[in-house]
């Protein structure tokens, strides 16, 4: 490989916490281009329109969640399996699998727009949405689906790019589309009287200026990670190692949003205020979880990478450094926006009785996040060492069905919003137990067997 070509990082030598952190840093910055995507959706919304506006489109993250979660699981079996060949300086590998990717993006995205445009109504009206909120959730998710073929392009040539350690030109494409995005939500909302149609049309503006970069990069890269469209296609091996470890991390996704919209609807119960008051909560909850989301992606691509080489005890490091980092950089960033929950939340409302709901949600929820790190990094150490079952079995268990069974029994008997919020620490806690428990076990079983096969 042309290694003096490419952009990406040398994951197998030299210190690893300056590395790990210059890798995570762009994923952070991108998660929060990515989800300010929507956030500004509601921030536009939250200003010029109505608090039911709000709520139709700040409420929809879990529903939209559970349709995209198996097909960025997928990505990230993509990132293990290039990640691992790279490793293994297996060039014929990574062609094969850039191949497989590609096709793949197109597949995914035609298919969820698809479901999404199809079953938009039903899971709005089984959810619970308030008459007066329905009809504005359709109208944005309708839009909003179109674009789906885009998203999927994005993501899954990010895992690439990731896999080789580059995750600074995932980030300046999300920045330029964030920009456009910003412009486009202004335009059509404050200046062409649009609603919920303008700001999801600016979605799926965006998301088609931001796959379109991703590909002219790709076709540009050199040496075997070069896209070439006229070579798409699946190769049966590269695929099957995708979905092995790409599935199980896909449905533990989607299992988890399945969760959620169950919490959702249990929010959706006590009327449109709280919905919206959550709704502007969850964007600093979701941008806080792009900490965490990013050193995982570095444990991932830095595991990978480093087994596909035979390096057990560098693999271990990396599982201590990236769990130390995410802990302690989303912690900083939850102890502040709780420390001034109400200056960050006026960006998404000014109205009094949503802000007291929001504020709530902010000291009972996104204070103490940082505690998924435990199941999260440790999960991700896992899929890197070619283990993706397990962690989904367990995250499953520990905290969807929790959940579940918190909102049926506990929910029900003390039917308050911080009662319904208490689930999410309690959950955390226990499956941060297990799965952390579950890597160690493994970890000693993958670096022992592979030690007797060398």
């Amino acid at each position: 490989m042309d290694e003096k070509k490419s952009l990406g990082m040398d994951m197998l030598h030299g210190p690893l916490v300056g590395k790990i952190i210059i890798f995570a840093l762009p994923l952070i910055a991108s998660g929060i281009l990515q989800q300010s995507f929507i956030a500004v959706d509601v921030a536009v919304i939250g200003r010029y329109s109505t608090s039911q506006a709000l709520a139709a489109v700040g409420s929809n993250g879990p529903f939209i969640s559970i349709l995209v979660n198996l097909f960025i699981g997928i990505s990230i079996g993509a990132n293990v399996v290039i990640a691992n060949y790279i490793g293994r300086r297996n060039e014929e590998g990574i062609r094969r699998s850039i191949s497989t990717v590609a096709a793949l993006a197109l597949i995914s995205g035609i298919l969820l727009m698809g479901v999404g445009l199809t079953v938009t109504r039903p899971i709005l009206e089984w959810m619970n949405m308030p008459d007066d909120v329905i009809e504005l959730a359709a109208e944005y998710l309708g839009i909003y689906f179109m674009g789906m073929p885009f998203m999927m392009v994005y993501n899954f040539g990010a895992a690439v790019m990731r896999s080789m350690g580059d995750t600074r030109r995932p980030f300046y494409s999300l920045l330029v589309a964030g920009l456009v995005n910003v412009a486009l939500n202004l335009l059509f909302v404050t200046r062409l009287g649009m609603d919920v149609d303008g700001v999801a049309i600016a979605t799926v503006i965006s998301n088609g200026v931001n796959a379109a970069i991703m590909v002219w990069w790709l076709r540009r890269e050199p040496g075997p990670f070069a896209l070439k469209v006229s070579k798409m296609g699946i190769h049966r091996q590269e695929l099957k190692k995708m979905l092995q470890i790409g599935v199980p991390a896909g449905l533990q996704g989607m299992v988890f949003s399945t969760a959620n919209i169950f919490i959702q609807s249990a929010v959706n119960s006590f009327g449109s205020d709280v919905i919206a008051g959550s709704a502007a909560a969850l964007n600093y909850e979701a941008y806080c979880y792009y900490i965490i989301a990013a050193f995982c992606q570095a444990t991932v691509a830095f595991t990978s990478q480093n087994y596909g080489a035979g390096n057990h005890k560098r693999c271990k490091s990396v599982f201590k450094i990236c769990m130390m980092l995410s802990v302690v950089f989303s912690a900083v960033a939850n102890l502040l926006i709780s420390w001034r929950a109400e200056a960050f939340l006026s960006l998404f409302t000014t109205d009094a009785e949503v802000m007291k709901y929001a504020v709530e949600r902010v000291h009972y929820v996104l204070t103490i996040q940082f505690i998924a790190s435990s199941y999260e990094i440790s999960g991700s150490a896992m899929r890197g060492l070619g283990y993706s079952l397990t962690p989904m079995l367990l995250t499953v268990i520990g905290t969807c069905v929790l959940r579940l069974v918190w909102v049926y029994t506990v929910n029900v008997h003390y039917h308050t919003f911080k009662v319904l919020l208490i689930v999410y620490p309690i959950t955390w806690v226990v499956t941060g137990a297990l799965v952390m428990g579950a890597y160690y076990m493994v970890q000693r079983r993958v670096f022992a067997e592979r030690v007797r096969t060398v």
